[in-house]
């Protein structure tokens, strides 16, 4: 079975063409999930209408994050076997999902990315481009993983990976589910797809600066949390290094005079920022071992849904 769950914020205009469009000819049974994110306009009963199967309603706004969740819960108490994620706004080409499942299918991936930047672009804005340009490096170069869209709406999911992500932020997925898969060595697959040009503004980037913060901010708290040692260890290091080279005058003056009373401010910002710097580097291996734990709750969280699903 393929569940394509589809979350929704004041999507009546496009909501409907997005569901039609569903291809119901891509496996033996297709189901179509609308999230509706605290919708004010008439998007549940458009989505009613062109033939959704089921609609979830929020009492309100929850954000991207948690409408994705919710989604992957549903579309895994249905039993799904792959899961599809499509954007409400119809930009994304909804026939290509058969195109999405196949690496899937073939065994291939277990997550499936379709790519703006290898496929065709009807129109994005500069501005728009160059921030979804510059997060995709940042988040390439959090998971390890050689990507080119990590911020495309438009993916696949196997059941056993959706079972393995546990999305934490509540603001965006998109960044936080590549940066788990690489921590727990799902295989990502990305192949073209169409992108259109969108009818009216975005409901998820207001602005893309403070798109780029609060996304920012969830690529650097999902990679300290999987990567808690080289995180406190690097910002350790860096206390260290400032405090070494600011002591360095101090230690030199000394060598040759026996005192310091030059250098007194100096000499108490080195020791501030040596025993920092030490401070940190032992909270990095408290960190690390709060990391383990984190993949012992991560694997138990898998096998009771495993178990309960």
């Amino acid at each position: 079975m393929v569940v394509v769950i589809i979350p929704a914020l004041n999507e009546e205009k496009t909501v409907g063409s997005v569901i039609r469009g569903i291809p119901r000819d891509v496996a033996d049974t297709v189901k179509v999930v609308v999230i509706d994110d605290g919708s004010t306009d008439n998007t549940v009963k458009v989505a009613r209408d062109a033939g959704a199967d089921n609609v979830i309603s929020f009492g309100g706004n929850r954000g991207l994050a948690e409408a994705f969740r919710r989604g992957l819960e549903v579309a895994l108490e249905m039993g799904a076997d792959i899961i599809v994620n499509i954007d409400a706004d119809n930009q994304y080409e909804a026939k290509e999902i058969s195109q999405l499942t196949q690496p899937i299918l073939d065994g291939k991936a277990d997550i499936v990315l379709g790519s703006r930047f290898k496929g065709w672009i009807e129109e994005m804005p500069f501005q728009k481009r160059i921030g979804n340009r510059i997060a995709t490096k940042v988040t390439a170069l959090a998971s390890g993983y050689s990507i080119s869209d990590a911020q495309t709406g438009f993916r696949a999911f196997s059941r056993e990976a959706a079972l393995r992500l546990n999305i934490l932020s509540d603001y965006t997925y998109t960044q936080e589910v590549i940066i788990q898969a690489a921590r727990k060595g799902l295989r990502i697959v990305e192949i073209p797809c169409s992108f259109r040009r969108r009818v009216d503004r975005s409901r998820l980037v207001s602005g893309i600066f403070s798109y780029a913060k609060r996304a920012g901010m969830v690529i650097l708290t999902t990679y300290r949390d999987y990567e808690p040692l080289r995180v406190f260890m690097t910002v350790g290091l860096v206390f260290i290094i400032l405090g070494l080279l600011a002591g360095g005058r101090v230690l030199i003056h000394f060598f040759f005079t026996g005192m310091v009373t030059p250098y007194v401010p100096t000499a108490i910002l080195t020791a501030v920022l040596l025993i920092v710097g030490f401070q940190v580097m032992i909270l990095a291996l408290i960190a690390d071992m709060i990391g383990s734990n984190r993949k012992l709750i991560d694997e138990i969280l898998y096998r009771l849904k495993e178990r309960k699903l």
